[in-house]
C-alpha cells in the first residue's frame, strides 16, 4: 500500500490527485492521510510576499500535523507500515514529518515547485531567497524519490557536492535493503497531467453542442464569437499583462473584421490591476474573481481557446503549467508560450507563440477566429488528451517504484 500524506489540498492544487488516480489506475492501493491547511492560493501568495504572516501558517501547520500523527498511528495499527509514502505538492514541510514518522519507508516527494525559484520569479531577493533555498534542500534531504515535472526543473537540483551533504542521510533504509542501494536517490520527471473531472466536463459540453470534440475527435464548427479564457494568479510567469495587452489589440481587430472575440479573465493576484488597466474600455471582456475549483472545469470547457502562460521570466521557460493540461482536457485549443518544455512535451498539440510577445499572441487569436483554422487547431489539441490522463503521466513514477520493488 502507498500512503498519500500531507496538508495538500487536491481541490485547489490537483497535482497530487492526478498522481493518486494514476497510481490507482496501475493497480496500486493508495490510502490518503490528508489534513488540508485550508489556505487559499491567494493566502499562500500573500505569505510568500509578506513574511510576517508566517506565524499563522506555522500554527495551522502544527495543528494539522497533530492530526496527521494520530492518523498515521491509527493507519499503521490496522495496515502495518506502508510500502511507500507519497508527499503531495507544496510538501516542503510535510516531507520532514513523513520522514520522522516513516524512517525506514521510501518517501516520494512531489517537488513540483522550488520555493526559492518561485519567490525569485515573484520579485523576492536577499535573505528570504536564501532561507527558501535552505527549505528546498531540507525537503530534498528527506526524500528517497524526488518527482519533478520538467527536465528544466531537474536542472535546479543541488550540485553533486550539495546533494551528498543534504541527501545522504543515514538510518533510512527499509529492513533488509542493501545499504549501498538505499543511498541512491531517485529523480523522476512526471508531467503535471489533468484530473479526470476536466475530461468529464469537456464531454458534457460536447453533448450540449458548444462545439467541443466528442470521443470520436470530431471538430464541429463553433457558432458565435470566439470565446477565450485566461485563469490564474496574474503572476509575471503567466504573463498576465502581456495577455491583457494582446486582448486589447485582438478584440477590436476581430470585431472590425466581423469575427468577434469574447474574453473571460478569472482570478486575481500580483499583476491583476495592471491587466485591468490595459483592458480599460475594451468591449467583450468579462472579469471574474476567484472561482471554486469544482466549478472551474465546466467554466473553462465553455470556451474555445484557453490561454496558458506567455511570460518571459526564467521560471516561465522551465514549466508546463496546470492550465495547459487542463485546457487540453477541457476540449479547448491552448495558446501558450513557445518554450523548450512545452514544445518538447506537447508541441504538436499546442498553438505556440514567442514568450512576452503581445503582438504575436494577438495575431494568433485573430487567426483562430477563422473557423477552418480553429477546427484544425482543435483537432491537434484533441490528439493530446490520452497522453495527459493520470494513468499515462505517472508512467515514470510507476517505473521508479518498480525498481525499488514496490509493485501493485
Amino acid at each position: 500500500m502507498i500512503v498519500a500524506f500531507g496538508t495538500y489540498d487536491a481541490a485547489r492544487h490537483p497535482r497530487v490527485g492526478v498522481l493518486v488516480a494514476g497510481l490507482q489506475a496501475h493497480g496500486y492501493e493508495v490510502a490518503e492521510l490528508n489534513r488540508p491547511l485550508g489556505f487559499s492560493t491567494a493566502a499562500r501568495v500573500r505569505m510568500l510576499r509578506q513574511p510576517w504572516r508566517l506565524p499563522l501558517l506555522l500554527l495551522r501547520l502544527l495543528a494539522c500535523w497533530a492530526l496527521l500523527v494520530r492518523d498515521a498511528a491509527a493507519h499503521r495499527r490496522v495496515h502495518g507500515a506502508p510500502d511507500a509514502v507519497l508527499v503531495g505538492y507544496l510538501g516542503h514541510f510535510d516531507v520532514v514529518l513523513a520522514r520522522l514518522l516513516h524512517p525506514r519507508t521510501p518517501v516520494v516527494l512531489d517537488h513540483l515547485v522550488f520555493a526559492a525559484d518561485t519567490a525569485v520569479d515573484r520579485g523576492a531577493t536577499g535573505l528570504r531567497v536564501r532561507l527558501l533555498q535552505g527549505l528546498d534542500r531540507l525537503a530534498l534531504a528527506c526524500a528517497d524519490v524526488v518527482v519533478l515535472d520538467t527536465d528544466e526543473h531537474r536542472a535546479l537540483l543541488p550540485t553533486p557536492r550539495v546533494r551528498r551533504a543534504f541527501l545522504d542521510l543515514p538510518h533510512r533504509r527499509p529492513v533488509g535493503e542493501n545499504p549501498a542501494r538505499s543511498r541512491r536517490r531517485g529523480v523522476v520527471v512526471v508531467p503535471v497531467g489533468a484530473p479526470d473531472a476536466w475530461f468529464a466536463d469537456a464531454a458534457s459540453r460536447a453533448a450540449r453542442g458548444r462545439g467541443i470534440p466528442g470521443p470520436d475527435g470530431g471538430t464541429p464548427a463553433v457558432a458565435g464569437p470566439l470565446r477565450v479564457v485566461f485563469f490564474g494568479l496574474f503572476t509575471p510567469l503567466q504573463g498576465a499583462v502581456t495577455v491583457a495587452e494582446a486582448l486589447a489589440d485582438a478584440l477590436p481587430r476581430a470585431a472590425a473584421a466581423g469575427r468577434p472575440i469574447e474574453a473571460t479573465l478569472i482570478g486575481t493576484g500580483q499583476d491583476h490591476a495592471a491587466a485591468r488597466s490595459a483592458l480599460e474600455g475594451v468591449d467583450g471582456v468579462t472579469w471574474l474573481g476567484w472561482t471554486a475549483p469544482a466549478d472551474l472545469p465546466e467554466l473553462v470547457a465553455a470556451h474555445d481557446v484557453c490561454l496558458g502562460i506567455v511570460g518571459g521570466t526564467p521560471k516561465g521557460r522551465r514549466v508546463v503549467p496546470n492550465k495547459v493540461f487542463q485546457g487540453l482536457a477541457a476540449g479547448c485549443v491552448v495558446v501558450t508560450s513557445d518554450t523548450p518544455p512545452q514544445r518538447r512535451l506537447l508541441g504538436d498539440h499546442l498553438e505556440l507563440v514567442p514568450p512576452a510577445d503581445r503582438r504575436a499572441l494577438a495575431d494568433r487569436l485573430v487567426d483562430l477566429t477563422d473557423p477552418v483554422r480553429l477546427a484544425a487547431a482543435r483537432a491537434r489539441a484533441h490528439g493530446a488528451r490520452d497522453a495527459i490522463r493520470p494513468a499515462a503521466v505517472v508512467g515514470p513514477l510507476v517505473a521508479a517504484l518498480d525498481r525499488r520493488g514496490i509493485r501493485p
